[in-house]
C-alpha cells in the first residue's frame, strides 16, 4: 500500500477493523485519490500539486478513519470478542489437533501392534516394519507435542496482524502452555478398558505425558509458544524507537 495511507492503515488496525476489509477500504480510497489527481492534472497543474490537491480533496486521517472505525460490521472478532477469539477458540483448536493425534495413534496401534496392550514402548519383531512403525508414532508424536506451540503461533499471528495490545494474547499463550502441561495420555487394554479405543486424555499433575517424560516441564513452552509474537513486538517497539 502506498506510504500516504501506512499511517491510516496502522489506525484501522489497532482500532479493531478487520484487516480483509481495512485492504478492501484502502483499496478504494487509492482508487479515488488517483481519480482525484488525475482531475487535477487535467486542470493543469503539476504532478506534485496534483498529489498536494488531491490529498486535500481526499479529506485527513482522522476524516477517513473515522468514516471506517464507526461502522461495526468492519470490526474483526478479535475486537468484538477477544475472550473467545483468544481464550474459547484456541482450547478447541488444541483439543481438535489433539483428537487428530490420537486418532492417528489409534490406527497406528490397530495396523503395527494388534496384540500389544500399549503402543508406548512397544517393539515390533522385525527389522523392516519397526522403521514403519516407528516413523510412523514418531511423526504422530511430533504432532502432539509441536499442537500447543502451532496453536501459539496462531495466536500470536492473529495478535500482531491485529495490532493487539499484548493482554489477550497473554491469556492465550498461558491457556495454551497449561493445559498442554497438563495433559497426559493413557493408551492401553487392560489399564483403560472404558476408554475410547482403549485411549483416555486426562489432565493433572504428573511425571509423564503421552508416554514421555515431559511432564509439568511442557510448561517451559510458553516462551517459545509466544516467541514469534515477542519478536514482532520487539521488532515494533524498535521501529518506533528509529
Amino acid at each position: 500500500m502506498a506510504k500516504p495511507f501506512d499511517e491510516l492503515r496502522e489506525r484501522l488496525l489497532r482500532a479493531g477493523a478487520a484487516p480483509r476489509h481495512v485492504r478492501r477500504y484502502l483499496s478504494e480510497v487509492a482508487d479515488h485519490l488517483a481519480d482525484l489527481r488525475a482531475e487535477e492534472e487535467r486542470a493543469g497543474r503539476s504532478p506534485a500539486d496534483a498529489e498536494s490537491a488531491a490529498l486535500i480533496r481526499l479529506g485527513g486521517m482522522d476524516d477517513l478513519a473515522k468514516s471506517m472505525i464507526e461502522q461495526r460490521q468492519f470490526r474483526a472478532w478479535s475486537a468484538r470478542a477477544p475472550w473467545a477469539i483468544f481464550g474459547l477458540a484456541p482450547l478447541f483448536l488444541l483439543a481438535g489437533v489433539w483428537f487428530v493425534s490420537l486418532l492417528i495413534l489409534w490406527f497406528g496401534w490397530q495396523v503395527f501392534l494388534p496384540g500389544a496392550d500399549t503402543p508406548f514402548g512397544h517393539r515390533p519383531g522385525t527389522h523392516r516394519i519397526f522403521e514403519l512403525a516407528n516413523i510412523y508414532f514418531q511423526l504422530d508424536r511430533l504432532l502432539y507435542f509441536a499442537a500447543p506451540v502451532l496453536v501459539g503461533w496462531g495466536i500470536g499471528l492473529l495478535a500482531a496482524r491485529q495490532r493487539l495490545k499484548a493482554v489477550w494474547p497473554s491469556v492465550g499463550f498461558f491457556l495454551i502452555a497449561l493445559i498442554g502441561g497438563l495433559a497426559q495420555v493413557q493408551a492401553s487394554r487392560t489399564a483403560v478398558p472404558h476408554g475410547l479405543g482403549h485411549i483416555s486424555m486426562s489432565f493433572a499433575f504428573a511425571p509423564t505425558i503421552h508416554g514421555g517424560p515431559f511432564g509439568l516441564l511442557q510448561m517451559l513452552l510458553l516462551p517459545m509458544i509466544a516467541l514469534p509474537y515477542l519478536v514482532w513486538r520487539f521488532r515494533k517497539a524498535h521501529s518506533l524507537s528509529a
